[in-house]
């Protein structure tokens, strides 16, 4: 297997997990070049895998020795370092958001298409989730029947001081907009968010807990509660009811104690815990797939989606009505 040369945008707390993992636990893949706007943060970086500090993303992208690029900078920057890798031909893995906005999710697809070749791929780790993968397996066996219903829930123990409204929507909810519309194979025709009773452990600027309705071009009604002062643990959990049965996603596997007259099973605490082994699993198949000169995992379109499917729910968290989802179709380019 030949060894990938990779370039690192961004080396934040996602950039330095993926410099870690690719460095210490995968095989067919070298961080050659790291670059961050805070440069102690990319020379940090850089002892851990050996790698020189570049100035900024352009001269990372712009390497001879770089053969593909691992974006995991402030959402914002996403668009400029993934527009420059399709201009340079060279494959891309952005970590999510795709972009900050639609309209530049938008732009990624339209110069991915342009080019006529296949380049990116969006950071959901989720599809590389065992326990979604075996509700994925099912579903598409047809043993079940058609999916009618899909119930979620998203909890967080807390959340930061400056986490708001529609981060809830951006930062939570986004992994449940991606995987689940892969989990049904359906697309989004509406959204629309509904609040009631708030928690006392919520801050002014936030509305905890919120149900996010999803409606799909099939039919699937889809619910989210997202929590995230529910004070517990990180739970994560979906259920999809088909016609001859239901599905559920499998609990992490902890042992069960019994102790001081209680039964008990341990609870994350942390997402990048639960999500461990889908992080690995997912950046190692896409140094194998890169190899290949293919990308199997989420497109630039399924970034597209997240954000504009994103974008009616915030809507919705203001108006409280039911929003249209309108992505234009999807391109043969991505079908």
């Amino acid at each position: 297997m030949e060894t990938l040369k990779v370039g690192v945008i961004g080396t934040g707390a996602i950039g330095q997990d993926h410099i870690a993992r690719i460095t210490n636990k995968l095989v067919g893949a070298k961080v050659v070049a790291v670059s961050d706007i805070s440069g102690d943060s990319a020379k940090k970086a850089a002892k851990l895998c050996g790698a020189r500090v570049e100035k900024d993303g352009g001269a990372i992208v712009g390497a001879g020795d770089v053969d593909a690029l691992l974006v995991c900078s402030w959402g914002g920057a996403h668009a400029e370092s993934v527009l420059q890798a399709i201009a340079a031909g060279k494959p891309v893995f952005c970590e999510k958001p795709l972009a900050a906005t639609a309209q530049d999710c938008k732009k990624i697809v339209d110069a991915e298409v342009a080019g006529g070749k296949h380049l990116v791929q969006v950071g959901f780790m989720r599809r590389y989730d065992a326990g979604y993968l075996q509700m994925k397996q099912l579903i598409d066996s047809g043993e079940m029947g058609e999916p009618l219903l899909v119930h979620c829930a998203h909890r967080n123990a807390g959340v930061a001081e400056n986490y708001n409204t529609p981060m809830a929507v951006n930062d939570t909810a986004i992994h449940e907009i991606d995987i689940l519309q892969w989990l049904i194979n359906d697309e989004y025709v509406s959204a629309q968010v509904i609040t009631g009773k708030g928690t006392k452990h919520a801050r002014p600027n936030l509305k905890d807990p919120q149900m996010m309705i999803l409606r799909t071009k099939g039919g699937i009604v889809i619910d989210i509660e997202v929590f995230v002062n529910c004070k517990y643990g990180y739970d994560i959990q979906c259920e999809v009811c088909c016609e001859e049965g239901v599905i559920r996603m499998p609990e992490p596997s902890f042992p069960v104690l019994r102790k001081d007259q209680k039964v008990s099973v341990h609870i994350e605490q942390d997402w990048k815990q639960r999500f461990a082994n889908a992080y690995d699993v997912e950046i190692q198949q896409w140094i194998e797939s890169t190899i290949k000169g293919e990308v199997k995992g989420p497109t630039a379109w399924d970034g597209y989606i997240a954000a504009v499917t994103s974008d009616a729910l915030v809507k919705s968290q203001e108006t409280g009505a039911v929003e249209p989802i309108i992505t234009g179709g999807k391109p043969s380019f991505y079908k």
